[in-house]
């Protein structure tokens, strides 16, 4: 209850800054469009607690909603630093150009909601199954999951036709999503415009305005920089002294310094400035001295790279450096970077810690990051040189974060020919910073070999060693992803959909740090082939909508039930088989005490060693310890099965016409057993469902 008030408060605060929305003169239709979201969030969240659980319950059966309700609080916050943003009193030019180049309403606040929406939606289902003390609510109440959870809703048009408000998928929310970042960019354009017939511009302004205004792979005088009174540099960033942090107009950037001509550079300029996503580092401006033959690119300010960042925080007493959930969630961010680069058909050739860069997210206090990729290259063929040199790794461990074949394509001449790089080969580079992520450790950082004969092992098949505690769900995809056939590595948005998955079965089991943690009840990379096989469109390199991301979770969970339903009944029939053995052993010994009971008589007399009392006695013991066995066995597995027990005993009813006595309902062994013609056509009926 602490944290459905918490997230009651976040939202009445953003509400407060929202009545000043007039006031917003940047971003106003997205910062509008993100607090809707979480206001209709916040509403189908209390309705959804009235409709499953009970007031008077919420000191003891709302414990599982703690977790998720505590993520979802963060997600709101997050978006309320992001409006409060948009509405502060600064330079209005200062705002416009830092904030008008951003995705991240949609694509990183909206995303983050609809999955976290989406797990908190499931954590009311499951604690509502045991809500109440009416036993014929709590059979009503899981026939309806039951329902919810068919196959059949699986298609995408039926899901969205039957599901789509429930999950803030209204037709007019899916398109606000697609058009409100062009619907805020018009909106500035006409108040530049306005402002440049309304009042009279000084040089500078109008340098700015036609900043703001063209096309971003323009090149701009340096003189826009120079012109400003409170442009400085601050300091040097990284090793390579060609990246400084300047303060300009009230503003902290990161501007890249580089000796080019402009027409060997226009190529890099068209493409880093063509990419926007809150995962992939924004390069803003580009500007440019032709007289000195330079060029400034101006980009948005990160803290440091992940390999600087991992090697900071670690330590002998904190070996693996992140929590569990922040390292799943660091991993999503880096996917999702690389799956928009992807859809892009931008291959990154070079992806390692140093080209990762990473800053505090705002009001976290759980250590989680902002994530944004950097380094990618202009096209997918670089030179070993040059991603070597902008990589800053060690020689020792430079070939480590390359695939298997690139090595390969190396191996003749390593510093003079270029090698082809793919989205496989980026997978594999993906899945050697996971286990830096996971172990705390640079990959073969243990291992005495260098050079050529480390390249030679990783091209044999060799590959690092996780700790004995990681997580096995963690540790086998990271397996796959750095497979030596590059056709048996998933792809990015694949990689995407688990790791989505994971981080929701990490939400729902808060104690995932603890050694003795039960792992998921399905192997998560299994449920995405078959989903694979289902949906063709998920093979494609288009990056996923934010929209699909609770049908790809709903469809994740319906398998996901599946599997666990086929795994109870498989441990049902074990326990029977268990069962019908127990009893043809009793019988057999049953058999025996007559035959030893009638030969006994015919001899008149028993040994002194050995009385027919203390005979009686063994035996009676050794079915006692047998019984008592099988009875702890049908105990557990009533337990654990007592949700199908409870839907087949109520569709007995049903087909009965008259309500069964709760004494006189049919144990487990009947149902499964010796049943009649109509408890088979029972169990027919629900085996489907």
């Amino acid at each position: 209850m602490e944290k459905l008030r918490q997230i009651g408060e976040a939202i009445g605060s953003l509400r407060a800054f929202m009545a000043f929305r007039e006031d917003i003169q940047i971003n106003r239709r997205q910062c509008c469009l993100l607090f809707d979201a979480f206001s209709l969030a916040f509403d189908v969240i209390t309705q959804e607690l009235r409709q499953h659980l009970r007031f008077e319950e919420n000191q003891t059966k709302w414990h599982a909603l703690e977790n998720p309700m505590k993520e979802l609080h963060k997600v709101i916050k997050e978006g309320e630093y992001y409006v409060k943003q948009c509405l502060e009193p600064k330079d209005w030019w200062a705002k416009a150009i830092s904030l008008n180049l951003n995705t991240d309403c949609v694509e990183f606040h909206l995303h983050n909601l609809l999955w976290c929406f989406t797990v908190v939606l499931e954590a009311i289902e499951n604690a509502g199954e045991i809500s109440g003390q009416d036993l014929e609510t709590i059979q009503l109440k899981r026939i309806v999951l039951l329902k919810k959870y068919e196959h059949a809703w699986m298609e995408r048009k039926l899901f969205f036709h039957r599901f789509a408000e429930h999950y803030l998928l209204s037709e007019e929310m899916c398109n606000s999503f697609s058009s409100v970042w062009k619907e805020d960019r018009w909106l500035l354009t006409e108040l530049i415009s306005e402002k440049k017939i309304s009042m009279t511009l000084t040089k500078h302004e109008s340098q700015l305005a036609e900043l703001v205004l063209a096309p971003r792979d323009e090149l701009h005088s340096t003189s826009v920089l120079a012109g400003s009174k409170d442009f400085q540099v601050r300091r040097r960033l990284g090793d390579g002294g060609q990246c400084k942090e300047v303060q300009w107009m009230g503003e902290s950037f990161a501007l890249r310094h580089c000796f080019c001509d402009s027409n060997s550079m226009s190529a890099e300029i068209s493409l880093l400035t063509s990419v926007m996503h809150p995962n992939v580092l924004n390069y803003m401006y580009v500007f440019s001295d032709d007289e000195r033959k330079e060029h400034f690119v101006l980009m948005e300010l990160m803290n440091k790279d992940l390999g600087r960042y991992i090697k900071e925080i670690s330590s002998a007493r904190r070996r693996v450096p992140f929590p569990l959930l922040v390292a799943v969630d660091i991993m999503i961010q880096i996917a999702r970077g690389m799956e928009y680069l992807h859809s892009k058909k931008l291959y990154h050739g070079d992806l390692n810690p140093s080209n990762i860069l990473v800053r505090s997210r705002s009001h976290s206090s759980d250590g989680y990051l902002h994530v944004k990729i950097t380094g990618f290259g202009q096209s997918g063929t670089k030179s070993w040189k040059q991603s070597s040199q902008s990589s800053n790794q060690t020689d020792k461990y430079h070939c480590i974060w390359y695939a298997p074949e690139v090595l390969a394509e190396q191996e003749p001449s390593p510093r003079s020919q270029s090698a082809k790089f793919t989205e496989k080969a980026d997978v594999y580079s993906f899945a050697m910073i996971c286990f830096e992520l996971l172990a705390g450790k640079i990959p073969f950082e243990d291992d005495h070999l260098q050079g050529d004969r480390m390249s030679r092992n990783i091209r044999a098949g060799e590959r690092p060693l996780f700790p004995s505690q990681s997580p096995k769900y963690l540790t086998n995809l990271t397996k796959k992803c750095w497979h030596a056939d590059p056709s048996q590595r998933p792809s990015f948005s694949s990689i995407c959909r688990v790791l989505r998955y994971t981080k929701r079965f990490l939400i729902m089991h808060p104690d995932h740090n603890q050694p003795d943690l039960p792992s998921p009840p399905a192997d998560y990379l299994d449920i995405e082939i078959c989903l694979l096989n289902k949906f063709k469109v998920w093979t494609t390199v288009e990056a996923s909508k934010v929209s699909e991301v609770p049908f790809q979770m709903f469809c994740y969970r319906v398998l996901e039930r599946e599997r666990d339903k086929t795994s109870m009944n498989q441990t049902e029939r074990c326990l029977d088989s268990e069962s019908d053995q127990t009893s043809v052993c009793g019988d057999e010994i049953g058999l025996q005490m007559m035959v030893q009971g009638k030969a006994f008589s015919n001899s008149g007399a028993l040994p002194r060693s050995q009385s027919q009392p203390e005979i009686h006695k063994k035996l009676s013991g050794k079915l006692e310890m047998k019984a008592s066995k099988l009875s702890a066995q049908k105990k557990k597995a009533k337990a654990t099965n007592q949700p199908q027990l409870l839907i087949r005993e109520h569709h007995l009813r049903k087909n009965s016409g008259s309500p069964l006595d709760p004494a006189m309902s049919p144990s487990p062994r009947s149902l499964r057993g010796h049943e009649s013609d109509s408890g088979r056509a029972s169990n027919k009926y629900f085996s489907s469902i």
